[in-house]
């Protein structure tokens, strides 16, 4: 292009009229070398100009390649636990680094997209270490239009407030509550195909169908739920698991949900045991005015199993209530009552109840320091206090 100009330019200034006189050879020099003089400058501001239209379009480049359709993220949290067993008179102190997880998405189209949650738990895996790499999530969800959306692949089951959302900066209290822990149990993953159904703006639908859990039927953790939970690594799937939930959020500063999940048999077909249909409901109310929130859970399985009856595990439920006020974007305080019991169709008393009282401080709205003192009582009894960090990007 730049010689095409040049060109250009050379014809049109050698054809404009030339006065000379024939016999006067030193003009026509003079003229000759005053037109190169002119075609030398003309070069070089062309290729300034050249020069900066390559940096224009670097930047460009750059620009463009910084918003790229893949992003990762992730979340992490350090925990010290200092609690003591006054049944047994001995202390617990741990310090780990409780969870080390990573994102990786991707934008296919407008309507289609891959989502991925990668997990390394407390800090080291393999064999006689206390961790495990877990893959909570990766599925493909695409956007059928405004109101219906679908996921294929492994995700999160939609119950609870912690299991779809358990990033250290988004809830109160260094661990998780024991009833989402043990009852629900929080975090609990399965594969499978899923829908959402946005019905009107604040209330939605949604329903799945997933590989289920799969109880022991002997042992310490005989029919134990979160026992159950097979994370989809060589998952028997002779039963599978049907999940729906309703969620409500039209008012503004309020979250009603209530799930119901049903499995013909959580155990897979076990040898030597009946079949143990089970049904999970759960409900949950999260209601802020200002600077406080109140949330609210109520979990119950009931299992219909002689050999689950016999051990008291025929029926697991649970609930908590924690208020908290936030004094600014940074410090807020909460109280968190709970009580859970994984052998309520006992004659004995196995309910615990347990209760955390402490606060956070945002340093950043995605970093968090947290401190609370724990009592539990009923069928246990210990207290003490637990400090911990956390981050998400």
């Amino acid at each position: 292009m730049k010689k095409t100009i040049l060109a250009g330019l050379l014809t049109t200034l050698l054809s404009a009229p030339i006065v000379f006189a024939a016999d006067n050879t030193e003009d026509l020099r003079k003229t000759i070398k005053q037109q190169q003089q002119v075609l030398d400058e003309l070069e070089r501001r062309l290729n300034e100009t050249e020069k900066r239209v390559e940096r224009t379009a670097d930047v460009v480049d750059n620009s463009t390649s910084s918003k790229s359709a893949t992003t990762i993220g992730g979340y992490g949290e350090l925990h010290y636990n200092n609690i003591e067993n006054n049944q047994t008179n001995t202390r617990h102190e741990e310090i780990d680094f409780h969870r080390f997880v990573l994102f990786f998405n991707h934008e296919f189209t407008a309507n289609t997209r891959f989502f991925s949650e990668v997990e390394l738990e407390h800090s080291v895996s393999g064999d006689g270490q206390n961790g495990e790499v877990e893959l909570e999530q990766a599925y493909v969800e695409h956007d059928f239009n405004q109101m219906l959306s679908g996921k294929a692949g492994l995700f999160l089951i939609p119950v609870g407030i912690l299991n779809e959302t358990h990033e250290p900066a988004t809830f109160y209290g260094v661990e998780r509550n024991p009833v989402e822990t043990n009852i629900i149990p929080t975090t609990w993953w399965e594969g499978g195909l899923a829908l959402n159904i946005l019905a009107m703006p604040g209330l939605v639908f949604d329903a799945a169908m997933t590989s289920g859990l799969n109880v022991p039927t002997t042992g310490d953790n005989a029919y134990n739920i979160r026992s159950g939970r097979q994370k989809v690594s060589e998952a028997i799937a002779s039963d599978f698991a049907y999940t729906a939930r309703i969620k409500y959020t039209a008012i503004p500063g309020l979250e009603l949900a209530a799930t119901a999940q049903y499995q013909s048999d959580i155990t897979q077909g076990a040898a030597g045991v009946d079949s143990a249909p089970a049904m999970l409901l759960t409900g949950h109310v999260i209601y802020t005015i200002e600077k406080f929130t109140i949330k609210a859970l109520i979990a119950n399985w009931n299992i219909d199993s002689r050999q689950a009856e016999a051990l008291g595990k025929d029926k697991q439920d649970g609930y908590f209530i924690e208020p908290s006020y936030r004094f600014n974007e940074s410090v807020g305080v909460f109280a968190r009552y709970n009580e859970y019991d994984t052998q309520a169709g006992m004659n004995d008393d196995t309910l615990v109840k347990q209760t955390n009282v402490g606060i956070n401080y945002w340093l950043h709205e995605n970093v968090v320091f947290k401190a609370d003192y724990e009592n539990q009582g009923g069928a246990n009894d210990a207290d003490g206090f637990n400090l911990g960090v956390g981050y998400q990007f």
